[in-house]
Formats: structure tokens, sequence, C-alpha cells
């Protein structure tokens, strides 16, 4: 990953004064918390106690490039975040509005939701609020699922690349390479390797089946943002199309907090009926809810791999303590339905976290 130096402070100032849609003094330029990407982002403090968030990539054109694997042979003319974050303003999805974008610098600026993750203002799941931002979230991801989806546009990236057998075996790959050889140093023996990625080979062509909706990828708490009575929509640049119940366990088996298994029922539920009420059927919820379980296995196993390589390969380890969560919600779903017995066998020995 390349390292990003701070940006120019005066073209910053320059910009903010003559580029945006309202006429701005910078007074503050405060860089804030990194994650794992290949990106820095600054809030702006301005003069009349206003804010603009800077993204700041880490070239110039840079963010063209996918940080996560994609499947699809489309030529990338345009930004992701531009070309997705088009589509879903289009569909009525809760975005960032973006107020410039100075290619030649590789600088965003974009509007400011403020600094509550949905984590945070659950509380990791304590606060009474929980169940009520949840359903927000519900109704969003009902949107994005529906709203977005269809029509079809054809010049939005997501619609060129989707979860196939090959994207989602890479994903299983990926987790075998990080979440089990590099984690713990052990390779997998031939009796094990085998049936593992034949059992992973079913999930992956089972999941493939499904009908297919715009696919955010990655939602979960701390790519939603609660504004007061809006909910903002992050980090969506490597959408594309996959089967429902992917985002949908993002957002339930979410890696930095656990809901309460009676939550997780209700929301299904609300989803579902959200869903069938904008001519969306998901179809048998028994059927639907075997689904979910199957998928959030891919989900969150492909989630503990790249927790893994973010610490080996870019020197961050802040998401390795979430792994035992994940990994838990992958041992439940695996003890839950027999068919799935071989993958618990052969697996276990290699994850502790699913004993």
């Amino acid at each position: 990953m390349s390292r990003i130096g701070p940006p120019d402070r005066s073209l910053v100032a320059r910009t903010v004064e003559t580029k945006l849609p309202f006429r701005a003094t910078l007074e503050k330029l405060t860089p804030l918390p990194g994650d794992a990407s290949n990106r820095r982002y600054f809030r702006l403090e301005l003069a009349g106690r206003r804010s603009v968030i800077l993204m700041q990539l880490a070239e110039p054109e840079a963010f063209k490039q996918s940080e996560e694997a994609v499947s699809g042979a489309v030529a990338v003319t345009e930004l992701p975040f531009l070309n997705v974050h088009r589509h879903l303003a289009g569909a009525g999805v809760t975005v960032p509005a973006l107020y410039h974008y100075d290619q030649a610098a590789g600088l965003l600026f974009l509007e400011d939701f403020g600094d509550l993750l949905l984590v945070q203002a659950c509380q990791d799941g304590r606060s009474r609020d929980t169940a009520r931002h949840y359903h927000r979230a519900i109704k969003v991801l009902a949107r994005i699922h529906t709203a977005a989806s269809s029509p079809a546009d054809s010049r939005c990236i997501a619609f060129h690349r989707a979860f196939d057998v090959p994207l989602l075996m890479w994903e299983f790959d990926h987790f075998l390479e990080y979440g089990v050889v590099a984690r713990h140093g052990k390779p997998m023996c031939a009796e094990d390797f085998q049936p593992v990625r034949a059992e992973f080979q079913k999930i992956a062509e089972l999941m493939a089946a499904q009908p297919r909706v715009f696919t955010h990828r990655d939602y979960h708490s701390r790519n939603l943002m609660v504004d007061g009575d809006r909910l903002g929509v992050l980090d969506f640049q490597d959408a594309l199309l996959g089967p429902a119940g992917y985002d949908l366990a993002s957002l339930l088996r979410d890696a930095y907090i656990a809901l309460d298994e009676s939550l997780v029922d209700e929301l299904i539920a609300a989803y579902l009926d959200r869903m069938d009420k904008a001519g969306a059927g998901q179809g048998d919820q028994a059927a639907f809810r075997r689904l979910f379980d199957i998928t959030s296995i891919q989900r969150n196993l492909k989630a503990a791999g790249r927790f893994v390589y973010i610490d080996r390969v870019k020197n961050n380890p802040k998401f390795l303590d979430d792994i035992p969560r994940v990994l838990g919600y992958v041992r439940r779903n695996l003890e839950k339905y027999p068919e799935l017995s071989t993958l618990r066998k052969h697996l276990t020995p290699y994850v502790p976290e699913l004993q």
C-alpha cells in the first residue's frame, strides 16, 4: 500500500474558497482515524461552524482498482466510488453529497455525516435504541436491494461484476491462506484440504445460483453513520451483484457487534416483509433463513481471513480482536445444519474457535 502524505493545505484552502457549492474559509484540517484502505480522511472545519470531509486517495486515480477481489472484465474508466455513488444517490439512498473532485490531486470533498457510527450509536448492542437503529438499517438495505437493483443500469460498474463461483472460491481460498495457514503456521493435510474445498465449492455454487440484487458488499455497523434521523451509507465502491442474503449477513452477523438472536430473527422478518411489499419477495422464509445462515458462513470466513491479511500484509492488527466473534458465528451455523458436518469435521482442527 502506498504511504499517503498529508494533503497540500494551501490547495485544500483554495478549493474550499473557490470550488465548493458554498464558499467558505478553511480554519482547521484534522486527520480522522484510518481503516484498512488505500485512502485517508480528514475533517475540514470551516468558518461559520460548517464542516466537510476530505477523502485523499493514495495516488490520483488509484482508487479505480478495487481493494477487494472482483469478478468481471469491464474496463474501469471512472473511479468506482464516483460511479456507484451516482447510482445509489439516484436510487434515493443516503450517500454523502459530493461537493468537488480534484482529479489531479486525488481529493474528494464530501458531505460530513458526523462521527456517530451505527456500532457506536448502539453502544455495542447494549443501547435500548439498538432495535430502532437496526430497523432503519433494514429499511435502507431493502431500498438498495430494490430501487438500486432494478432497472439494471449498464453505466454502473456494479452491474458488470458479481459474486460468481470463481470469486466466492477466491474468497474461501483467501481464508485458507490467511485464516488457517498464515494465522497458525499449520498447512492443511490433503485428507482435510480436499473435503473442505469440496464443501466450499458447494456453498459457492449455492450462493451463485441465487437471484442477484445490487449488493453493497460491506454493509455493516462501521459503514453506516447515524446522522440525526438519517442513516448515511459509506464505503460502497466495491458494490456488485450478489444474493440478497449477503448484505443481510454483513449487517446481522457483523464482526463488530453481536446482536441478540431474537432481534436477528425480527430483523430478518422485517427485511423479508419490506422486500415482499416492494414486489421482490424472497420466497419461503425457512428456505431463506437457511440460505442466510450458509451465506453467513462464507461472509464470516472471508472476514476472518481478511483480518489476518490486513495484519500480516498491511501491518494493521486492529481487526484481530474481532476474529473470535466472526468465527463464533461460523461455529454455530456449522452446528445448526447436519449437512455441514463434513466441513465442520475437516476444518475445525485448524480453527480453534470452531471447536
